[in-house]
């Protein structure tokens, strides 16, 4: 049956003077751009990206008016294609989407059929953006470390920036995956909220920043940073040989500065973790093991809930730095 043809979306603009407003609009689904499936959204979920695009970043969305929203999940309406029929729950992200593509913030979203991925049995829509891009981000830096061959008998695993996003996300895949994880946070009172996502322990960021060596104590098999500069070339000096490091964020710097040593004294290995780009086979599976072995205990805490239309003071915390955990954005 053919859907109704308007819905709400939050809609950025660009007004007089390059000052940026918000408000929640009807759309059209017939402007949408073209695409082989039109997906109706139930759930997003907010990430730091989302944020710099609501406020009119010109690195993330070029062109306004824009429907933010870099994270979907909820179920085919209309496909022109075989792989997927109406009523398949399905989750999208990364590609475009929600960048210079209307994204996650609106009611319904129109892409390409690569972009889709059918949710795996047992993950509910809104479980899924639980997740979002930040989940699946931590996801790929455990496959990334796996493949590598540090495993959880290798020592203790290394989680930076542990309250974001990414970093709680990481956190309760790695002890899922039987990780003994140190969780580092600038944040004092979040010992309970890591340690009930399955850190072992809870210590300071200044604990695990140390730049007057270039090589340290070896104290890492593996490491999610989720921050960058510093912190990131710090891990790098403090782990073990043969371990491996993910590089997911840049929240303190997107500078690195470091030696060769990490690489040719330890055999460290570095890993860039990009989510926008990767294959459909590759999404599946990864999706495949969230919904399944690396499903996260007490997942409802990592999260808290919010409608489309309560966004805007939460635009200021993620941009702020004050978010913990994951925010879901109810669409439906």
């Amino acid at each position: 049956m053919m859907p109704d043809t308007s819905f709400r979306a939050l809609v950025v603009r660009e007004g007089e003077g390059g000052a940026f407003t918000r408000a929640i609009e009807d759309r059209r689904i017939e402007d949408l751009p073209a695409g082989d499936v039109l997906v109706e959204v139930a759930y997003s979920s907010l990430n730091y990206k989302d944020a710099l695009s609501a406020t009119g970043n010109r690195g993330v969305t070029r062109r306004y008016p824009h429907t933010p929203g870099i994270d979907a999940a909820g179920a085919v309406a209309e496909s022109a294609v075989d792989a997927f029929s109406p009523g398949d729950r399905v989750v999208v992200i990364g590609h475009d989407l929600g960048m210079n593509t209307p994204g996650g913030f609106g009611r319904y979203i129109r892409v390409p059929a690569e972009w889709v991925v059918k949710l795996p049995r047992g993950l509910a829509p809104r479980d899924s953006m639980v997740y979002g891009t930040a989940g699946f981000t931590a996801a790929m830096s455990v496959d990334a470390i796996e493949r590598h061959g540090v495993g959880p008998d290798r020592g203790p695993a290394l989680v930076t920036g542990a309250t974001g996003g990414v970093g709680c996300m990481a956190v309760g895949i790695l002890a899922r995956a039987g990780y003994e994880v140190v969780a580092a946070t600038g944040k004092a009172d979040a010992a309970e909220f890591l340690e009930g996502l399955g850190a072992r322990r809870v210590v300071p960021r200044e604990e695990v920043v140390d730049t007057s060596r270039p090589l340290l104590k070896a104290r890492w098999s593996a490491v999610v940073d989720c921050v960058g500069g510093d912190t990131l070339a710090s891990a790098l000096a403090a782990t073990d040989h043969g371990g491996a490091v993910a590089a997911c964020g840049l929240v303190g710097s997107p500078q690195l500065a470091t030696t060769v040593f990490p690489f040719i004294l330890r055999a460290v290995a570095l890993f860039g973790i990009d989510s926008a780009h990767c294959d459909a086979a590759y999404r599946r599976r990864i999706w495949d093991r969230i919904a399944g072995e690396w499903r996260i205990r007490n997942l409802d805490t990592a999260a808290r809930e919010c409608p489309l239309d309560a966004l805007d003071p939460e635009f200021d915390r993620i941009l702020a730095g004050g978010q913990r955990g994951r925010v879901v954005v109810r669409v439906g």
